[in-house]
């Protein structure tokens, strides 16, 4: 009992700028670190491989941005659902929504594993595969697809652990499968020379260690959050997706522009240029992951005191977020701008066609990096609040609606130079709207 008191008191808690830092610190480095081994995998595959294999990675990407989308719309749904019945006393009720989010997220992805396999050959043909990709392409989404129930419980308590008032636990877990990811990827890859197959067994071994460890923790577990005997609610299902569905709508867009990147290069630049493609897009994700940790790591504190009706609390956090995304925000422009070759050079030499066509595109791309900040935070912050009606026009706008027709538009006027702007003028654009929306809730919410 003692322990599920301290779990919710440390959401409840009056956090300062340090405070609220050190709270969220822990999902920050979670999803650097998993920035950092998804592009450890990469700068292997086109390094012990080739860049073909890597262009294939991104051919087949659009499959696994509809999975993470899946997870994520369930994790961050539920978590904002569980955390503010948690605010408002409802624990026994909360455990039950928990436990039974674990339960459809695992049969959801046992059967996206089976439709997978069932459908393999059509999916990559369809994605755009040339004949020269389409064997890494099958030899990655084949392994790949086989550890997709882990993946999805990997997901769910990568954000629940946070909610149960643990993240420093979950940063150990997501740095232990992150190393042994690596070192895993090294094993199979280098002495027993697996190629892109060994990269997709890594990759999954990685998702099972903290899908196994979750399992084990919640059972154990007697804090505030644990496994109970869950009680059929589809309402609250269908709240989770809807209050999440920011996250899918921003994966599902991510695997649709994904897919008009690659169609697009391969028809302007070849194979050369989906590597070069596949760079930026890893290296984006690599350098957003400290935006989207900090937006995971507050978004507990900022649904607990919405729920608990703490109008002053909610208005502290609030502002104290939005300056730490600003901020951060231009400090990772110019690190980009600075390292634009460094980072690019990781996965090619610097004097191959790949290395200059994605040096270039990098330098305009990275003026993304001023804007998506802001964007990112504001969906979270909607998400947080259980509106995820504004969450979802936000991820929408950001990652499909603006990209898309950036990208049909750009490229005949000006060429290949188009698709590298398109991300940044779709996020600058987005970000104004963030803006007005920001300020036209605040009566509503009581965040400012």
């Amino acid at each position: 009992m003692n322990e599920e008191i301290d779990t919710v008191n440390l959401l409840a808690k009056d956090y300062n700028f340090i405070g609220l830092l050190k709270f969220a610190f822990p999902s920050m480095v979670m999803m650097v670190i998993m920035g950092l081994y998804t592009i450890v995998d990469t700068i292997f595959v086109s390094n012990l491989v080739n860049t073909d294999a890597l262009s294939a990675i991104n051919i087949v990407c659009p499959v696994i941005n509809i999975i993470v989308g899946v997870g994520a719309m369930l994790s961050n749904g539920a978590s904002a659902i569980i955390a503010r019945k948690m605010g408002e006393g409802k624990n026994k009720e909360a455990r039950q929504n928990f436990t039974l989010i674990i339960i459809v997220g695992l049969l959801l992805g046992a059967g996206i594993t089976c439709l997978g396999l069932l459908f393999l050959n059509s999916m990559i043909w369809g994605l755009g595969a040339s004949e020269v990709l389409y064997p890494y392409c099958r030899d990655y989404l084949l392994i790949l697809l086989l550890f997709i129930p882990a993946s999805m419980l990997q997901m769910l308590f990568q954000n629940l652990i946070v909610t149960a008032g643990r993240p420093a636990f979950g940063m150990i877990l997501s740095i232990g499968a992150g190393a042994v990811n690596i070192a895993l990827d090294y094993l199979f890859m280098v002495p027993l020379n697996m190629g892109i197959r060994g990269s997709a067994l890594g990759t999954g071994i990685g998702y099972l260690i903290p899908a196994v460890i979750g399992l084990y923790f919640f059972t154990r577990n007697k804090g505030g959050l644990y496994f109970e005997k869950p009680r059929l609610d589809g309402a609250m299902l269908l709240e989770s997706c809807l209050n999440g569905s920011s996250e899918m709508v921003s994966q599902a867009a991510a695997a649709v522009t994904t897919f008009l990147f690659n169609s697009i290069m391969m028809r302007l630049l070849g194979e050369n240029g989906v590597a070069a493609i596949t760079i930026i897009i890893y290296t984006q994700f690599l350098l957003t992951t400290l935006y989207i940790g900090f937006s995971m790591g507050a978004a507990p504190i900022i649904s607990y005191n919405y729920g608990s009706q703490n109008h002053d609390r909610l208005k502290r956090m609030v502002r104290m977020c939005l300056s730490f995304i600003l901020g951060t925000s231009v400090l990772i422009f110019i690190f980009a701008q600075l390292f634009t070759s460094a980072l690019v050079g990781l996965f090619s030499d610097q004097v191959s066609t790949v290395y200059l066509y994605a040096r270039h595109g990098f330098s305009l791309f990275s003026f993304s990096f001023l804007f998506c900040g802001l964007n990112i935070y504001s969906s979270a912050l909607f998400t947080a609040l259980s509106n995820g009606k504004i969450s979802a026009v936000i991820s929408f706008l950001r990652t499909f609606g603006l990209i898309t027709t950036a990208l049909l538009i750009l490229p005949a006027y000006i060429g290949v130079n188009g698709v590298w702007l398109a991300v940044p003028i779709a996020e600058g654009m987005t970000m104004i709207l963030a803006g007005v929306l920001l300020l036209g809730y605040r009566k509503k919410y009581h965040y400012l």
